[in-house]
């Protein structure tokens, strides 16, 4: 049964916040959705176009968040930035499930001892990993056919045109000002990686090589709790993406490599694209929607009070489906490119 009460999506007029809103009304078109925003015309936008829906102004410098006294939600969602965790208090303040996407790996302590210090308040999702979880989910529904995996070996090509608006922007100079190094899993251990270490080439789907880096992202102990690999990367290369060069927009390129053995002992390797014509921004919002989804109990129970990971929460094979849902597609790196 759905809630009666409403998911409120802070930053739900930007385009991730607004991508989910719309994925969530398209699954469970009677879900009540709340559109906050800091400019209530924008929101108010949003909220038209989706139906069943209202819009609010929110102020995440308040303990209140500015909101209105008395409203009840089903959830809260952090789809933009909250420097003082002010939605993380006042998700546990109403015991409402949580979910955020913007701290990243390098600020994201803040929020673990915030949700660590009020545990049995309620269900905290960190989804600040690449589209909000959902290329970790994409790696493990391909590494079902292995196994065992011993390497995972992730490239994404983020267009310049394709940062996510001026809150994604603002995502990305911040952790970019907080270090340079990467973060790694080799030889069983995890370790930052700087300098020439770092460094590494992202292919392109169109056969190019896109200078790029190793980065410090959740993606990386995510995969590797999850499928035990003692080797894990993810670089991530900023350029002109294969959609915009051939003339069309901005699109979603993420290489994904796995080395192993297969389930019946044999050595075994695999090198796929995850491709999206529109870019990163449906991805991310599926992340989105799919962790709400779950939080609130309109895909199995309702998740108990704790910290969870997408992984841990949302069912590979299920995100597999709704990735070809949303017009995303895996296709195998031609074997003189691999």
């Amino acid at each position: 049964m759905e809630p009666t009460e409403s998911v409120l999506i802070l930053g739900g007029s930007g385009q991730a916040g607004s991508g989910a809103a719309a994925l969530l009304r398209q699954w469970h078109p009677e879900l009540p959705l709340t559109i906050a925003g800091r400019n209530l015309g924008r929101a108010r936008r949003v909220a038209d176009e989706l139906g069943t829906a209202t819009a609010v102004t929110v102020d995440l410098a308040r303990a209140d968040l500015g909101l209105p006294p008395g409203e009840r939600y089903s959830a809260v969602v952090a789809a933009v930035w909250d420097s003082g965790l002010n939605a993380l208090s006042y998700a546990q303040r109403h015991q409402l499930p949580y979910l955020s996407l913007s701290s990243g790996l390098v600020d994201i302590a803040p929020e673990v001892i915030g949700a660590a210090q009020r545990a049995t308040a309620a269900p905290v999702l960190l989804a600040s990993h690449y589209c909000a979880g959902v290329v970790v989910l994409a790696v493990l529904d391909q590494a079902r056919e292995f196994g065992r995996v011993d390497a995972v070996r992730v490239g994404a090509v983020l267009d310049e045109a394709d940062s996510g608006g001026p809150a994604g922007v603002a995502d990305l100079e911040r952790w970019g000002n907080v270090t340079s190094a990467g973060l790694v899993r080799r030889n069983g251990v995890f370790a930052w990686v700087d300098g020439p270490d770092a460094e590494e080439g992202v292919a392109t789907s169109d056969g190019r090589v896109l200078a790029g880096r190793k980065v410090p992202i959740l993606d990386v102990p995510s995969l590797a709790h999850a499928t035990g690999a003692s080797e894990v990367s993810f670089a991530l290369a900023i350029g002109e993406s294969t959609g915009r060069r051939r003339g069309g927009d901005p699109s979603l390129e993420i290489r994904i490599e796995l080395v192993g053995v297969s389930p019946h002992g044999e050595p075994v390797s695999m090198s796929r694209y995850l491709l999206h014509p529109a870019g990163q921004r449906p991805l991310t919002a599926l992340g989105i929607a799919l962790g709400v989804e779950r939080l609130i109990g309109l895909r199995g129970e309702r998740v108990l009070p704790g910290i969870h990971a997408p992984e841990a929460l949302v069912d590979a094979a299920h995100a597999a489906e709704r990735l070809a849902e949303i017009g995303a597609v895996f296709v195998d790196v031609p074997v003189a490119a691999a």
